[in-house]
């Protein structure tokens, strides 16, 4: 096996025999080193700038699309690497492992943007989207809703409409990854022939139409993605930048959005936890106490932490790749082309949940050991960093679909049946309806009975008049 390196010398934390390497083509291992050659040479010194200073990652952005990264799991033949989904985990990992996670976190949505325009790709979006992306184009995706929050998947304050030329969109996000920095947007609405909860629409949206403010971004971690609010003020674009038919939205979030966001974001979470232990390896065992002749990865105490955090950790990130391996096995490893109506990846949407939560929690709970681990010494800002790792890896939590909602849906798809979840709001829970009704009076029942029964014919003639 070869030897890890960090620069020209060993590397410092753990090495290959801690990475499930079997998991990985050859071309995916040859990847991963020139990922940490990047991260050693640039990217890892840009993240203490990120952190310090609020500044958005461009130049590592940039970096990664000087080596093909941007475009990483764009097929060949429109000038992308090719990949798929397990070395998209595998990249994400990567990058927020030896790098930057703000890096990482903005790559992932742009790459989950990107395959949200692949599901559906026209040559006039290839064209103006696709192929430019290695000379610098960066993505994301802009989902989330000042009003329905974690429930990010419904855009209600948002709009659109048909033009003569095309469409008429606004939208409103609370959280945009890259927002005011990226070149292209792609943004869920509801549909210009809205008809209910799930008949929504997706377009893309050139930087230049979108108004961000970064300067009121500051967050405690992760703190150079500028996830701040964004806002489409109805802006007029052609008919060629909708991506797939009106009303594919719902699809597109099953098929391409949330699957690539949480295998990608997973992984995030996985280098964050498998980073705060190289950095707590390098920490333990250099640091000596000379009372007693120990080193600090000499008391049991230590090695207890440390092997339990890499035991859950890689346990977390073989649970990812496995994910991500039957997501490969779906698509003919990302080539396969789906017609709407079509799903492959979102099979696998209830085990993409899960994934994201295991990893997640795991991180919170990993960089709080090896904090444990290194003392004080941990505890300060420094050439050490294990604050910051610390920092950033608390967004896993509540980024969205929070854990709190993902645990949530798998409990209740357990118990109840994926019916039960109704995330697209359609379908009337009678038995909790019946048991409100108990707790009316009779003059509140024909009170709420009249009510109905205006709103009934109102319904009757709205659709009478279409």
């Amino acid at each position: 096996m070869a030897e890890k390196t960090w620069g020209a010398a060993p590397y410092w934390g753990l090495g290959y025999d801690w990475d499930p390497d079997w998991l990985l083509t050859e071309r995916q291992r040859e990847l991963r080193a020139l990922l940490i050659e990047l991260c050693e040479r640039e990217m890892r010194a840009n993240a203490k700038a990120s952190d310090d200073d609020l500044v958005y990652p461009r130049r590592n952005l940039e970096l990664l699309g000087e080596h093909g990264f941007l475009a990483l799991t764009v097929p060949e033949e429109l000038g992308g690497l090719g990949e798929d989904h397990v070395g998209f985990a595998m990249a994400a990992e990567t990058i927020a492992r030896y790098g930057c996670a703000s890096t990482a976190m903005c790559w992932v949505m742009h790459t989950a943007a990107v395959q949200a325009i692949m599901l559906r790709a026209t040559d006039a979006l290839i064209d103006r989207y696709i192929r430019p992306l290695n000379r610098g184009r960066i993505g994301t995706l802009s989902y989330s809703d000042p009003e329905t929050g974690s429930h990010f998947w419904y855009p209600i304050s948002s709009k659109a409409e048909r033009t003569e030329t095309g469409f008429h969109v606004r939208k409103r996000a609370s959280w945009t990854t890259s927002a005011g920095f990226a070149d292209f947007y792609v943004v869920q609405t509801t549909s210009p022939d809205f008809s209910g909860y799930d008949d929504l629409s997706v377009f893309v949206i050139d930087g230049e139409d979108a108004i961000a403010q970064p300067a009121t971004w500051d967050a405690l971690g992760l703190r150079g993605n500028q996830s701040g609010p964004l806002e489409v003020p109805g802006v007029d674009i052609p008919a060629d930048r909708i991506v797939g038919p009106a009303g594919d939205g719902a699809a597109s979030n099953d098929e391409a959005v949330d699957p690539w966001f949480l295998v990608g974001s997973s992984a995030v979470w996985n280098g964050l936890a498998m980073g705060a232990i190289d950095i707590a390896k390098r920490q333990t065992t250099r640091r000596r106490h000379a009372d007693v002749g120990l080193r600090v990865a000499d008391y049991p105490t230590i090695q207890d932490y440390v092997g339990e955090a890499v035991m859950d950790t890689n346990a977390c990130r073989i649970f990812t790749f496995s994910v991500a391996q039957a997501m490969d096995d779906a698509t003919d490893h990302n080539r396969r082309v789906l017609a709407p109506g079509e799903f492959a990846r979102a099979t696998y949407l209830h085990w993409a949940w899960q994934i994201k939560f295991e990893a997640a929690k795991n991180v919170t709970h990993v960089v709080d050991k090896m904090l444990h681990a290194c003392g004080g010494s941990g505890y300060k800002r420094g050439d050490m960093e294990l604050e910051r790792y610390l920092r950033d890896a608390k967004a896993g939590w509540v980024m969205g679909p929070t854990n709190e909602v993902l645990r949530q849906f798998v409990g209740k798809a357990v118990l109840l049946g994926f019916d039960a979840l109704d995330y697209w709001n359609q379908t009337f829970n009678r038995r909790a309806v019946e048991n409100e009704l108990r707790k009316l009076d009779a003059a509140g029942k024909r009170e709420l009975a009249e009510q109905l029964l205006a709103e009934a014919a109102q319904d009757e003639g709205a659709t009478a008049a279409a």
